[in-house]
C-alpha cells in the first residue's frame, strides 16, 4: 500500500511539473506574439511617416525652394532610416535597435525643422494640401507614440515573466525565446528642439 502512495504521489508530482513547463511554454509563446505584434505596428506607423514624407516635400518645395538645405536634409533621412535593416533578430540585438531609433530619431527631427520652416511662409501654411499633410504627419506622430508605447509594455511584460524563476529556467531549457530589446532614447532625443523663427 505504501508504495502505490508513492508511486502515486509522484505521478501527481510529474503531471504537475509536465502542465507547470507547457503552461510557461505556452504563455512564453503568446507573450513573444504580443511583442511582436506590436512591434509590427510601430513599423507600420513609421512606414506611414515614411510614406507622407515625399508628398509635404514636394508641397514645401514649390513655396520654399531656397530652404533646399531642410529639404533636403529630410530626404537624407528618410533614405537612412529606410535603409536600416527590419528583421525579427532586431527585437534579440541591441546594435540593432540602437541604430534603427538612431534613424528613427534623425528623421523625426528632420521632420520638426521642415514644420518649422513652413512658419516663415504664409502661403504655404494655407495651403490646403500642405494642411492636410501636416495634419496626417501630426496624426501619424500620435500613433508612433501609443505604438512605441503599446510596444514597451509588452516588452516589458514579456521580460518580467522571462526573468521571474522558475519560468527563466523553463524557457532556457525548453524554448528559443530570450529576453527582448526595448527603445532606448538617445541622449539627442532628450534635447528640447531649438525653433527659432527669427531666421
Amino acid at each position: 500500500m505504501k508504495k502505490w502512495i508513492i508511486l502515486l504521489v509522484f505521478v501527481v508530482l510529474i503531471g504537475w511539473a509536465v502542465s507547470k513547463v507547457i503552461s510557461v511554454l505556452n504563455t512564453g509563446v503568446q507573450m513573444d506574439e504580443s511583442v511582436n505584434a506590436s512591434w509590427s505596428q510601430v513599423l507600420n506607423n513609421y512606414q506611414r511617416r515614411s510614406d507622407l514624407i515625399p508628398n509635404l516635400v514636394a508641397t514645401v518645395k514649390g513655396y520654399a525652394e531656397h530652404e533646399s538645405e531642410t529639404l533636403e536634409a529630410v530626404i537624407a533621412a528618410r533614405a537612412r532610416a529606410t535603409q536600416v535593416t527590419v528583421d525579427s533578430d532586431l527585437l534579440n540585438n541591441p546594435s540593432a535597435m540602437q541604430a534603427f531609433n538612431s534613424a528613427q530619431t534623425e528623421l523625426g527631427s528632420a521632420l520638426a525643422r521642415l514644420m518649422a520652416v513652413s512658419e516663415r511662409y504664409p502661403d504655404l501654411k494655407a495651403n490646403e494640401n500642405f494642411l492636410s499633410l501636416q495634419s496626417q504627419l501630426e496624426g501619424t506622430e500620435n500613433r508612433i507614440a501609443v505604438a512605441r508605447k503599446d510596444f514597451i509594455e509588452s516588452v516589458q511584460s514579456f521580460n518580467v515573466f522571462y526573468r521571474t524563476i522558475p519560468n527563466n529556467w523553463i524557457l532556457r531549457m525548453f524554448s528559443h525565446l530570450g529576453p527582448k530589446e526595448n527603445f532606448m532614447i538617445s541622449e539627442e532625443a532628450q534635447q528640447v528642439p531649438v525653433v527659432d523663427f527669427a531666421k
